[in-house]
C-alpha cells in the first residue's frame, strides 16, 4: 500500500547529476562554472552578522531586488526571487497549469520541467523541436498551453533561438511564455527586452552558472509586475535566505568579474569544441557552457563508463534521441586538456 497520491508513486522524479565526494574527480557533468565566484560575495558572506541568522529574511529578497533592478533596468516589482531557478520553476507550474491548464515545452529539453507539471496533474504538451533545433513556432502556439517553457540556449544541446523568433513566439501565444536562461551568461544575446516590454513574458536567470554560485541556490525571474504579483501568491514564505540574499546582490552587482570569466568560459568553449570535432566527436553549435557531443566508436555509454573509471565524469542521457550522445561541461584548461588527453587514448 502506498500513502502517496497515485500520480506521485508512479512518478520518475528528477535525476541530477552525480555528485561525487572524491575532489581529485574532474567534474563536467553538472555545468558548473570552472572559475570560484567574484571576491565580493565571500566579502558579503564574510560580513553576515548573527543578527542576520536570527531574524528571518527580507520575503522578497528586496535587497537583491534592488540591486537587479538597477543592473538590468527595470523596477523592483518587476523582479522575483526564489531558492534557485527551479523554486520559480515551481511557482510557475504552480500558477499557470494544473487539470484544467496546460503548459507546453520544445523537447528535448531541461526534463524538470516535466516533473513539476506532472506533481501538479498538468495537462502537459510536448512539441518536438524542428531540424537543428529549430523552433517549431506554429506548432507550439498551435498546442494552446496557459504557459510555454522555453530553454535558451537550451539544455542538453546548447542551442540558441534568436531573439526575434522568440518575440515572434510571444507575439502569437495566447498564454504566458517563460524563456529559461539558465546559461545565458555565455549566449551572445538574450531575452531581457522581451521580459521588460511585453506583458506575456517572464526571464528566468540562476546565478548557479554564470556567476559560480551552484551551491548557493538563488535564482530571480523577471516580467510584467502583473505576472510577478501573482507569482508572490505562490511562492514559499521565505524562499531565499539572508545569506543567499546577501552573497547573490554582491554577485549581480560586480558585472566586471562576471564578464571575465564569461569570457574565459567561452574561449575555451571554442578549442573544446574544435579539438573535439578533431576527435570525431561533433557538437552542435552551442551558446552555454556545455557541448552536446555526438560519440558513435566506442559508443557514448562506453566513454562514459571509461572516463568515469579515469575519474572525468561527464554526462550521459539513456533516453531516446540522446544516447548516442555525451554532454561535456566546459572546465578550465587544465580539466579540458585531461578530458581530451583521455579521449585521445579512448578513441580509436
Amino acid at each position: 500500500m502506498s500513502y502517496f497520491l497515485e500520480r506521485i508513486a508512479a512518478l520518475d522524479g528528477y535525476t541530477p547529476g552525480e555528485q561525487p565526494s572524491d575532489p581529485a574527480v574532474i567534474k563536467l557533468n553538472t555545468n558548473e562554472n570552472p572559475y570560484p565566484p567574484s571576491p565580493a560575495v565571500m566579502e558579503a558572506v564574510a560580513a553576515i552578522r548573527p543578527e542576520q541568522l536570527r531574524r528571518y529574511p527580507h520575503p522578497l529578497a528586496n535587497p537583491f531586488r534592488d540591486v537587479a533592478a538597477r543592473v538590468f533596468g527595470v523596477s523592483r516589482d518587476q523582479i522575483i526571487c526564489g531558492n534557485g531557478m527551479d523554486d520559480l520553476l515551481n511557482m510557475s507550474v504552480r500558477a499557470f497549469s494544473g487539470p484544467e491548464a496546460a503548459m507546453v515545452y520544445p523537447t528535448p529539453t531541461y526534463t524538470l520541467y516535466a516533473v513539476l507539471g506532472s506533481i501538479q496533474a498538468s495537462i502537459i504538451r510536448e512539441v518536438p523541436f524542428g531540424p537543428d533545433f529549430t523552433l517549431p513556432v506554429k506548432k507550439l502556439v498551435e498546442a494552446r498551453g496557459r504557459i510555454t517553457y522555453l530553454a535558451n540556449p537550451n539544455s542538453p544541446s546548447g542551442t540558441f533561438v534568436p531573439v526575434s523568433e522568440v518575440a515572434r513566439l510571444a507575439s502569437a501565444l495566447d498564454g504566458v511564455l517563460c524563456v529559461d536562461e539558465a546559461y545565458v551568461d555565455f549566449a551572445r544575446e538574450n531575452c531581457m527586452e522581451l521580459a521588460r516590454t511585453r506583458p506575456n513574458v517572464l526571464v528566468m536567470r540562476t546565478m548557479s552558472k554564470g556567476y559560480s554560485l551552484a551551491g548557493l541556490r538563488f535564482g530571480f525571474a523577471v516580467g510584467h509586475p502583473d505576472l510577478i504579483a501573482g507569482l508572490i501568491k505562490v511562492k514559499d514564505s521565505y524562499n531565499a535566505d539572508a545569506v543567499a540574499i546577501a552573497a547573490a546582490a554582491a554577485a549581480v552587482a560586480d558585472q566586471d568579474y562576471r564578464e571575465q570569466t564569461r569570457s574565459k568560459v567561452i574561449r575555451e568553449r571554442e578549442r573544446l569544441a574544435a579539438a573535439l570535432a578533431r576527435l570525431g566527436l561533433n557538437s552542435l553549435p552551442s551558446q552555454a557552457n556545455f557541448l552536446l557531443a555526438q560519440a558513435d566508436r566506442p559508443t557514448a555509454r562506453e566513454l562514459y563508463e571509461s572516463l568515469k573509471a579515469r575519474g572525468i565524469l561527464v554526462r550521459y542521457f539513456n533516453s531516446p534521441g540522446l544516447d548516442d550522445k555525451l554532454r561535456i561541461t566546459v572546465g578550465t584548461p587544465e580539466q579540458n586538456n585531461a578530458l581530451l588527453a583521455a579521449l585521445a587514448e579512448l578513441i580509436p
